[in-house]
């Protein structure tokens, strides 16, 4: 208790001091103002949060300031009389400096476009200052810049979700969740994958993110896919002249060792950049836990071990044919192979002719393959293009299953199969067109393809309708989705104002076959709007409000009738019968720039239509086993709150720290067992509906300390709070993360070692009274020891075009996967 209240005193402070060291002394008359565009000399590129800086004429004193804006434009006001300093820095460049004089007759100053200049020397650092992790509030998104932050550099993507605000994953299931809800899409590179996303955020080496975006309310050039939400996970894409690589190597030993290696290369030469990638991770895993059943005295034992290995190859190529012309293909190879070891040890301890053990062994291949191309054409107008992007992915996956068992009670020995192959294409055309200085008009269609084909057979038996054993029936499930969309926005700038309004209008039509027999339609035609309103109080605040609508799919395994996993007493389905949920969303937040940091806060609403939640049902052939599935359920509504803090006390230290709390009431069915399970009819079985009103919280905080120029420590923080679902009231968790990190040859190379979990604290405990009264835990290697090696090598010379892209600013990259 006294560390849980250490974290939140000290989380506070940090927030709330920045507060006080923000003063406004403008006693001078305010006349004037200045205005501008900053663009890149390489490319003619708008660079976006570049830094405008107003000093004394001698350079000495700071006046005032600002940040450029995504498409680069920039305004100061309330200036006063005299001649000042314009100073204009962004990473990268050399400092643009220049005189400015403001007077009765001259009181709005149009500087027109300011070049930026390439700075090589700069660009050969960047890997050395950008120490820590920053949290930027922009327009439309949060965007967390990942950096050198020591305690995300674990091996993989997975790893470091949990240092994310207002992200979560679970370390059982690797099942990720944004705001408490799981409703949320994946992508990378402003691209969705066919990978099951716990496979796919263990595939990508945390040393290849560049930063994280969380899209928390999207606008209509987005698919609306998602109640959360999109988590947008950007590569880095290193595209310098000549040849360049990047190379990095890492270990964790856990209970059981796991080793990770990424290779980056590209070669820029012409009007080409040619680059590649291939990157592994493979380690033994080890995870138990316990349940235990008060109405019976049982407990489940549980071990699980696995042992995985994944490879991931990139290759591709852009091709500049000249200045308003780009053309850019590569493909993907994802391979993963894993193997499983699970055992459930059953005991009864009023009646052990009932105790039972069952050994799971499994072994899982799949393999996706993404093939992408895309045409930009940029017009005379700056900012004005059209873009074509076609997208092809193939996943394909193979799942062997043993089920076998001992004890007193014999369960029948068993092998499952199960083989899945699913092609996703989309097709995507944007036009951009900035009518003035102020406005802008983006439009787009889209055309999606899904299809998804499960053929699952068994060797053993199970009851029919009579309550008689038959051998399993082979199952063959086809599920494919058609969505046709189109999309509008417009956005303007005036004065403090800003705005953007839009819709997208979709036609969706769904098909499932079971066995060659139809299981379900469906076909339902839907518009989604989105509106955001910026104000700018002054150069430092900033006020936003946002709305959007969002559907919620029901997904694969949701509505998938073929049984999804199994153990002696539990059974999952999915439920063909569900429905969409949709979403509305409204967000409220403000940011604050301060000397020596920023602050965000942020609320937000949502009311649910049709919610999809879990049901959990007694077997009606085997009253000792539960059925778990899924249903739609009445509207409801979730609320939270948000808060994040970059603050740099002293030269030496930094901190970043967030704070979330959201809550939403949910509801689901459970059914139990009232009288003896050997002797249960349906009479016995009581049918509840459950209303839950859960609240959680979770607070994390990052402390950067620079030792010196080559030496870096950080000391990471978690708590998660106490907080309700529909089975289980779940115990609050937290951990503490210590790392330390070495840089060498001239900031090229880097070591770092990082101990997390340092107090093994990290477990998952719960308590449940739905279907019945039970307590349990689960524990997993939170306690790991990581070594990294990084080391980047090339020319580096003079950076290639900064492309404009669909849903990211970095749509590719040489080190990752999709």
């Amino acid at each position: 208790m006294k560390r849980n209240a250490l974290l939140l005193v000290l989380f506070f402070y940090s927030t709330f001091y920045t507060y006080s060291l923000t003063t406004d002394n403008d006693t001078d008359t305010k006349i004037g103002s200045i205005t501008g565009t900053v663009v890149d000399n390489a490319q003619k590129q708008p660079v976006a949060y570049a830094a405008i800086v107003i000093k004394s004429e001698d350079g000495t004193e700071t006046i005032t300031g600002g940040i450029t804006t995504e498409d680069g434009k920039f305004e100061i006001k309330k200036l006063p009389e005299g001649s000042f300093t314009l100073e204009v820095q962004f990473i990268g460049y050399e400092t643009h400096v220049q005189k400015l004089e403001i007077s009765k007759k001259n009181k709005k100053v149009d500087l027109g476009t300011i070049t930026l200049m390439e700075n090589t020397q700069e660009l050969e650092e960047v890997e050395v200052v950008a120490e820590r992790t920053t949290i930027e509030q922009r327009v439309d998104r949060k965007v967390i810049n990942v950096g050198k932050d020591l305690t995300t550099a674990g091996a993989t993507a997975s790893d470091i979700m949990n240092n994310i605000p207002s992200v979560n994953v679970d370390a059982q299931t690797g099942e990720l969740s944004l705001r408490g809800n799981s409703n949320v899409r994946v992508m990378v590179d402003g691209k969705l994958s066919n990978v099951p996303v716990a496979q796919l955020l263990r595939q990508i080496p945390s040393t290849s993110i560049k930063s994280i975006e969380l899209i928390t309310n999207p606008s209509a050039k987005y698919n609306p896919e998602g109640m959360s939400g999109i988590i947008n996970i950007v590569l880095h894409k290193n595209a310098n002249m000549g040849f360049n690589g990047n190379l990095n190597l890492g270990y964790t030993q856990g209970i059981r060792p796991k080793y990770n290696a990424s290779l980056d290369l590209n070669y820029k030469v012409g009007k080409f950049n040619f680059y590649g990638n291939y990157g592994t991770n493979i380690g033994d895993y080890f995870n138990d836990g316990f349940i235990f059943r008060q109405d019976e005295n049982s407990l489940q034992d549980f071990d699980f071990f696995n042992d995985n290995e994944s490879h991931l190859y990139k290759i591709g190529v852009d091709f500049y044919i000249n200045e308003k012309n780009t053309l850019s293909i590569f493909t993907n190879q994802n391979y993963f192979n894993g193997e499983g070891l699970g055992i459930t040890d059953i005991t009864y301890n009023l009646d052990p002719t009932r105790d039972l053990i069952q050994f799971f062994n499994n072994t899982n291949d799949n393999l996706s393959q993404q093939y992408n191309f895309d045409y930009k054409l940029d017009f005379a107008k700056e900012g004005h293009n059209i873009e074509l992007e076609i997208d092809h992915n193939r996943f394909e996956d193979d799942e062997d299953a043993d089920f076998a068992s001992s004890g007193a009670t014999l369960f029948p020995d068993y092998m499952d199969f199960v083989d899945t192959k699913r092609d996703q294409t989309f097709i995507n055309l944007d036009y951009v067109n900035p009518l003035d200085s102020i406005s802008k008009l983006e439009v787009g269609l889209e055309a999606r393809f899904f299809e998804t084909d499960v053929d699952y057979s068994s060797t053993g038996l199970s009851f029919n309708s009579n309550g008689d054993l038959v051998p399993t029936p082979s199952t063959n499930f086809v599920y494919g989705m058609d969505i046709y969309s189109g999309y509008v926005t417009f956005s303007q700038r005036y004065k403090k104002w800003s705005y953007q309004v839009g819709a997208r209008l979709e036609d969706v039509q769904v098909i499932a076959d079971t066995n060659q027999v139809r299981a379900f339609t469906d076909d339902y035609t839907q518009v989604y709007p989105s509106a955001f309103l910026t104000y700018n109080v002054n150069e430092k605040d900033q006020l936003q409000a946002s709305f959007s609508r969002r559907v919620d799919r029901p997904g694969l395994q949701q509505v998938n009738p073929i049984r999804e996993f199994a153990t002696p007493l539990i059974s999952s389905f999915g439920n063909p019968s569900l429905v969409p949920q949709f979403t509305n969303s409204y967000e409220l937040n403000f940011t604050k720039r301060l000397k020596k940091g920023s602050v965000t806060a942020g609320v937000f609403y949502r009311t649910i239509e049709d919610e999809i939640n879990r049901a959990v049902f007694v077997d009606r052939l085997d009253f000792n086993r539960l059925i778990l599935t899924f249903d739609n359920f009445n509207n409801t509504s979730a609320y939270g709150v948000e808060i994040s803090t970059n603050y740099k006390p002293t030269k030496w230290w930094s901190i970043n720290g967030s704070f979330d709390m959201f809550s939403q009431t949910q509801r689901g069915i459970t059914e139990r067992l009232e009288g003896d399970i050997a002797t249960g009819t349906e009479d016995d079985i009581v049918t509840e509906n459950v209303e839950v009103n859960n609240t959680a919280w979770n607070l994390r905080m990052n402390n950067s300390f620079t030792v010196n120029k080559k030496l870096t420590l950080q000391l990471f923080g978690f708590y998660r709070g106490q907080n309700q679902n529909i089975q289980f009231e779940v115990q609050p968790m937290y951990f503490v993360n210590f790392g330390a990190r070495y840089s060498f040859a001239k900031g090229k190379g880097t070591l770092s070692a990082n101990f997390n979990d340092v107090f093994n604290t990290m477990l998952f405990q719960f308590d449940g009274q739905r279907p019945f009264v039970q307590n349990g835990e689960f524990n997993w290697e939170s306690q790991t020891l990581y070594l990294g090696l990084s080391y980047r090598f090339g020319s580096g010379k003079n950076r290639a075009k900064q492309r404009k892209r669909r849903d990211s600013n970095t749509k590719k990259s040489s080190g990752g996967i999709l």
